[in-house]
């Protein structure tokens, strides 16, 4: 994955100013090593805004040095050196192509910020901001702590000295106003900001420790002021550290043309792995941490460490995922009209019912098609698929039967209940999801009363209540709260029509919950009244409950369920039409 992100110095440099130039407002996430520069470079969330497809993603790094200071166990007080920032500059400019943002700190003296400027645009930096502090500089969001501005004539020299040494017009020098940090008044942040632009700066980021925006949005205003009289047009930055109510929408509208996300990465990390060390401690063993931490194979996945052979291996798997079909049990409803068949094998518009599911999915390139029989097992005939068999049918539920194909999961599979129709375009947006755990949910049921005796197996969605501002839906916020069919229909958001997707890590998960639920639980568990009867949603709401996460994949229509002879008429009509 990291070679995918190679790009040369130029032609990564001049793309902040770019984006800029489009009307583009900047999106930027703090990173402070490789590992997270990726996360950064990388990470995107995909939803719709009425039926349209909208995805988001950061649009530059952001190289912090409290961050780097913290992340090599430092105080952010300027004591790590220029040269043991560049090394990290370079780690993550290594495996990322978006452009980045440098923290300059004051910049040093004028002679240490040439030195700068000149090093970080050969490696093919956008951009280093400078606060106008005195060296060495105190971190801006302590309380409690003297902060000295620097003198601003003094200050817009060091941004001569640096515009006069850069070699492109690609690189940006903005200065940072610490006015507001310092207690000083607003006209003390205008008047600097007038300095710093005449001395050619290339954008002003205003700061504050404020829980509101109040402050730096009326600076916005001045701003504009400001440049409209100079003749400017130079980009408004802001960092929402202490604000963070406030919506990039809205920074955006107020004037903000770059909005950085500082020090999120290193906090959120520092805080799971602090709870991932005192959850060992406690239990003395790291099964506890398992669900909060991702696999080995997703790390190396992330940094490259896969070698050819294993990534050809992978593509080829992933073209064609094992799915498994269990269709041991015996229907009551279909026994007269089978007359002894499996209900696989019930005909519907001249092909079986069986026959309809294979077709589908070989329409999308699923040729490894597994069937576990019971019930009637000679009696299901079907060209291209490996049939399995389940002694024990008569005992157990549809569980145990997918479980008998458990040797076809190790690399991920789709799961199928055998009597679900569905059109080939569900199957198609299937595969291309990449959660570990997806289950395909139904979210009509909420408009219709439940025919009488079908069980239907509901879902209450986690995200269902949005905020009012909340515009867009992201599929990443699907995610699956409660599964079950004892769930009050009142209270359902989805119904599971029985179409699963695992990946290797989520078929892992699976395989490890159910053997850990057969060796260690008896009685009574989940919605089932006794262990042997254990059904899939049933393992499903206790891999929820123990902190794995299980997303679905939302849909209004485009399947049946075979439940009744009403089903088959509609069956009928539909593929006949």
């Amino acid at each position: 994955m990291t070679l995918l992100n190679n790009i040369l110095p130029e032609k990564r440099r001049g793309k902040l100013k770019a984006l800029l130039k489009n009307g583009k407002t900047v999106r930027v996430l703090e990173a402070h090593n490789g590992l997270s520069g990726i996360i950064a470079n990388n990470v995107q969330v995909k939803g719709e805004r009425e039926g349209i497809p909208i995805m988001r993603e950061f649009d530059a790094l952001w190289e912090s040095s409290l961050t780097d200071s913290a992340a090599k166990g430092h105080p952010d007080i300027e004591v790590v050196t220029f040269d043991s920032r560049l090394q990290t500059i370079n780690e993550i400019l290594a495996v990322t192509n978006k452009p980045m943002i440098v923290d300059g700190d004051t910049g040093g003296d004028a002679n240490a910020f040439e030195y700068s400027v000149s090093k970080l645009e050969k490696a093919g930096v956008s951009a280093i901001i400078i606060e106008d502090k005195v060296f060495p500089k105190r971190n801006s969001l302590e309380a409690g702590i003297q902060q000295n501005l620097e003198d601003p004539e003094v200050f817009a020299q060091k941004i001569c000295r640096g515009k006069n040494i850069q070699e492109t017009d690609d690189f940006m020098i903005i200065a940072r106003l610490e006015s507001l940090i310092a207690g000083k008044s607003m006209e003390d942040a205008v008047n600097r900001a007038k300095i710093y632009l005449k001395a050619g700066v290339d954008g002003i980021m205003i700061h504050s420790k404020s829980k509101s925006p109040n402050e730096i949005i009326d600076f916005a205003q001045h701003y504009k002021e400001i440049t409209n009289q100079l003749n400017l047009k130079k980009p408004l930055v802001c960092v929402p550290t202490t604000y963070n109510q406030t919506t990039e929408s809205e920074l955006s509208a107020a004037g903000f043309q770059i909005i950085i996300h500082a020090n999120h990465l290193l906090r959120s990390a520092y805080k799971a792995m602090t709870e991932t060390a005192e959850t060992i401690l406690r239990n003395q063993r790291s099964l506890e941490v398992d669900p909060t931490c991702s696999t080995v194979k997703e790390i190396f996945r992330t940094v490259g460490f896969l070698d050819v052979k294993e990534k050809d291996q992978e593509n080829e798997q992933s073209t064609n995922i094992p799915v498994i079909i269990p269709a041991a049990g015996e229907d009551p409803i279909f026994k007269k009209i089978l007359n002894g068949k499996p209900k696989a094998m019930l005909e519907i518009c001249g092909k079986t019912l069986l026959g309809h599911q294979i077709q589908t999915l070989n329409n999308n390139n699923l040729a490894d098609i597994t069937v576990i029989a019971g019930y009637g097992r000679d009696q299901i005939k079907a060209e291209g698929i490996t049939i399995l068999e389940n002694l024990d049918y008569r005992n157990g539920s549809a569980l145990n039967s997918l479980f008998v194909g458990k040797e076809r999961m190790n690399n991920g599979f789709i799961m199928l209940y055998s009597d679900i129709l569905t059109e080939d375009i569900i199957i198609k947006e299937l595969m291309n999801r990449r959660e570990n755990i997806i289950l395909v949910a139904d979210n009509s049921t909420q408009y219709h009363e439940p025919q009488e005796g079908n069980t239907l197996d509901f879902i209450i969605a986690k995200h269902q209540n949005k905020p009012a501002r909340r515009e867009i839906r992201f599929a990443s916020e699907n995610v699956v709260a409660k599964i079950g069919s004892k769930i009050n229909p009142v209270t359902a958001s989805h119904e599971f029509i029985g179409l699963a997707r695992f990946s290797k890590i989520g078929a892992e998960q699976l395989i490890e919950t159910y053997n850990d639920v057969i060796k260690n639980y008896q009685g009574r568990f989940q919605e089932s009244e006794d262990i042997s009867q254990l059904n899939f949603t049933d393992l499903i709401q206790e891999m929820i409950d123990r902190g794995f996460i299980v997303h679905y994949m939302e849909i209004h229509k485009g399947w049946l369920e075979i439940h009744n002879a009403e089903h088959i008429a509609l069956a009928e009509k539909s593929f006949s039409e």
